[in-house]
């Protein structure tokens, strides 16, 4: 087992006497090429190019002697110190800290960075991360090769954001370009990067600092969710929705398309627990409405306008999704895109075995239950109002 593992954060600063101390004693340095060609690396020491962080640890948990890991940045920000830390290598690590690339970043761009979102994009993130951008007004995406700007713009395509791209920070090729996200597919970028994404109608800015990492000070003003609201109609009540978004669990990473919007009240709480949403409507106006509703609240989302099944084909791939209106044929049209979780809702038995039908012949789990809801006056206890609808609930089955 190696004696001792000291991991070196790099942000292009001169090594500190601790990151020289350590390098001096080094028989073994891990990083990547820039790292391992410092004047500094012992010239006698067995060097390594980190690719699979795991593989690396485990060869450096089967070295004798000092080893030093060389890292981008705060290695203890979304860096290799979790993966040297793992119980199963062993290692007693220590860090020599240096200014992560995302904070380097936002300084490059002048800009305060606690109210921002930050995400790791891989190819198998990649997804998630996007999501996030479309979501939030303040993004940092740490990017990877086959996951970067022009990655990012491509799958944004539609939501018109503002990319900050900061190339090899610390280097002496360091380049910052600000373009829209349209644009940034159009080139290529250099490795390592980050993207700041900013943008959308979100939370606004304000002098406040809040006090919590990646929400602004008005973030959550307004407490709860599926509140009762005037103007609603058929299949929008308070009950229901909140019974819906109970089953669709809408996170941070996912997309939610909400088909046949109504007021947007579903699609905005989805939005506002921070998941990305696609709200879908026929009706011209229900994009006044939604993005009313949107404001209000202090979120973003995007509107599509469109009767589906038909408008579905060039939406992105949906995590969660609300069908509020077309019944079956369009319920199997969502369940042909395979989402993890599909909720509708009929106002009678034969709709509702309709619906049901089409998402078990494609091969989902069907929950249903009959909802009935009677308001009532708590002055006189008399009944103001009466609805009754069923709730259907589908997951697919989880294939291992």
């Amino acid at each position: 087992m190696a004696d001792r593992v000291t991991v070196i954060g790099w942000d292009g600063s001169p090594l500190t006497s601790a990151a020289r101390s350590a390098l001096s004693a080094a028989t073994l340095v891990a990083g990547a090429a820039h790292h391992l060609a410092l004047p500094e690396v012992p010239p006698t020491a067995e060097r390594i190019r980190l690719g699979s962080l795991g593989l690396a640890a485990r060869r450096i948990a089967g070295h004798r002697g000092t080893a030093v890991v060389f890292a981008d940045g705060d290695p203890g920000f979304f860096g290799v110190v979790r993966t040297l830390r793992a119980p199963e290598h062993g290692l007693e690590v220590e860090v020599v800290p240096a200014v992560s690339s995302v904070a380097a970043a936002f300084a490059r761009a002048g800009m305060p960075w606690d109210d921002a979102q930050v995400v790791v994009a891989h190819p198998r993130t990649l997804r998630r991360a996007v999501n996030v951008c479309r979501a939030h007004p303040k993004v940092a995406v740490l990017t990877s090769p086959g996951a970067g700007p022009a990655e990012l713009a491509l799958l944004l395509d539609g939501v018109h954001r503002t990319f900050v791209v900061c190339e090899e920070l610390g280097t002496d090729r360091e380049q910052v370009s600000v373009l829209t996200s349209d644009k940034a597919a159009d080139h290529s970028w250099r490795d390592p990067n980050v993207v700041i994404v900013i943008g959308g109608a979100g939370q606004p800015q304000t002098a406040d600092p809040g006090w919590l990492l990646g929400q602004s000070a008005a973030h959550s003003a307004e407490r709860g969710w599926a509140r009762p609201q005037t103007g609603a109609g058929e299949g929008e009540s308070a009950l229901l929705h909140a019974a819906q978004l109970a089953r669709l669990g809408p996170r941070t990473g996912d997309l939610v398309w909400d088909i046949g919007t109504g007021s947007g009240a579903v699609a905005v709480d989805a939005a506002a627990l921070g998941a990305a949403v696609i709200a879908v409507d026929a009706d011209p106006a229900a994009r006044e409405r939604v993005t009313a509703a949107a404001r209000r609240r202090g979120v973003q989302l995007q509107f599509v306008a469109g009767r589906a099944p038909h408008v579905l084909e060039d939406l992105p791939e949906p995590d969660v999704v609300r069908v509020g209106g077309g019944g079956a044929e369009v319920v199997a049209a969502v369940a042909e895109r395979r989402p993890e979780r599909i909720v509708s809702h009929a106002s009678t038995r034969d709709e509702a075995e309709a619906i049901g039908r089409a998402l078990t012949e494609h091969g989902y789990d069907v929950e249903c239950a009959l909802l009935q809801a009677v308001g009532l006056d708590p002055r006189t206890w008399a009944e103001q109002d009466r609805s009754v609808v069923f709730l259907l609930a589908a997951q697919r089955p989880v294939t291992r």
